[in-house]
């Protein structure tokens, strides 16, 4: 148990890096090959953070943070399969294919993006309800991630990349509370063996 939260943390900062250092770049560069891959590796950085958030507050978080967490979690998959696809399959391509994506291909996209913000949503209504994490990040995560996935395919643009460093700093503190969270020593040792059975600190 303890493995997974420091897996999910270290992993979380490398997104929440890969996230919000491309989209500050962006500011000045405008997006570009090298930032269009750094931020393609983001979502599977993600998702082990997804995983240590749940195991953090799922003594706390009840039936509505099992449900977030299964929405998030396919969402999730569903929106970084996507958002590879467009930043390190798509965007080498486009100066020959152009930006002409097939109906199919909007729609899939768009259905991912969706799935994606209803986890997102009721997984962040869960972080707020159960009290575990510092609530300043747990609202950046509620409030900067939908707008963030919806404007995937805008222009990029100063709000575009603000959106990313808002999400990364969520995801970065987020990853930072989780660490902090994990037990530690021969407690942690012990806690290993009894599945859910710790709490973090704080919520005793």
């Amino acid at each position: 148990m303890t493995f997974l939260v420091r897996l999910g943390a270290i992993c979380g900062v490398l997104s929440a890096l890969c996230i919000a250092v491309p989209g500050a770049i962006e500011v000045a560069t405008g997006e570009t090959l090298a930032t269009s891959l750094v931020l393609g590796a983001s979502p599977a950085l993600a998702l082990p953070l997804l995983i240590a958030l749940h195991i953090g507050q799922m003594r706390s978080a009840g039936r509505l943070g099992n449900i977030g967490f299964a929405v998030n979690l396919v969402g999730l998959g569903l929106f970084g399969g996507a958002a590879f696809a467009l930043n390190v399959v798509l965007f080498p391509l486009l100066p020959t294919i152009g930006d002409d994506l097939a109906v199919e291909t909007r729609l899939a996209l768009l259905v991912s993006a969706a799935v994606f913000v209803a986890g997102v949503v009721i997984f962040g209504v869960a972080m707020l309800r159960a009290r575990v994490y510092p609530r300043v990040p747990v609202w950046l995560y509620l409030l900067g991630f939908p707008p963030f996935a919806l404007a995937a395919r805008l222009p990029d643009s100063a709000l575009t990349s603000g959106l990313h460093v808002v999400v990364g700093v969520a995801l970065g503190w987020l990853a930072v509370s989780v660490w902090g969270a994990a037990p530690r020593g021969d407690a942690g040792r012990t806690m290993e063996g009894q599945a859910g059975s710790w709490v973090p600190a704080g919520t005793a």
